[in-house]
C-alpha cells in the first residue's frame, strides 16, 4: 500500500516536469532557405572562378537564383513577411532543380 502511494505520489509530481521538458518546437525553416541560396551562389562563383562554367553558364545560373529571390521576396509579402508551409515547399523544389542545374552545368566538360 505504501509503495502504491509512493508511486502514485511520484508520477503525479513528475508528470508536469515531463511535459514541460519536451524539447521546443523547431524553428521557422527561413535560415535553410537563405541558406541554401548562399550555397549555392557560392557554388557558381567557384564554378565560374575554377573554369568549370563559363560565362554564358553563370550567368543562367545567376538568373535563375535571382528569379527564386524575387518569387521568395513576393511570397513574403502576400504573407505578412512568412512563409507558408506551401511555399517552403514551392521554394525548396525550385531550390533543389536549381541545385541540379549547377551541378550538371560545372560537370558538364564544357569551359570556357
Amino acid at each position: 500500500m505504501r509503495l502504491m502511494k509512493f508511486v502514485l505520489m511520484a508520477a503525479i509530481v513528475a508528470a508536469p516536469a515531463i511535459t514541460f521538458a519536451q524539447a521546443p518546437a523547431p524553428a521557422p525553416q527561413n535560415h535553410t532557405i537563405r541558406q541554401r541560396e548562399f550555397n549555392q551562389q557560392r557554388r557558381i562563383a567557384h564554378g565560374f572562378h575554377n573554369g568549370q562554367l563559363n560565362r554564358r553558364q553563370t550567368a543562367q545560373l545567376e538568373r535563375q537564383q535571382r528569379g527564386i529571390r524575387h518569387e521568395v521576396r513576393s511570397m513574403r509579402a502576400r504573407h505578412d513577411g512568412r512563409l507558408t508551409m506551401r511555399n517552403r515547399r514551392m521554394i525548396t523544389h525550385r531550390q533543389n532543380t536549381a541545385s541540379r542545374r549547377i551541378f550538371r552545368a560545372k560537370h558538364n566538360r564544357r569551359n570556357g
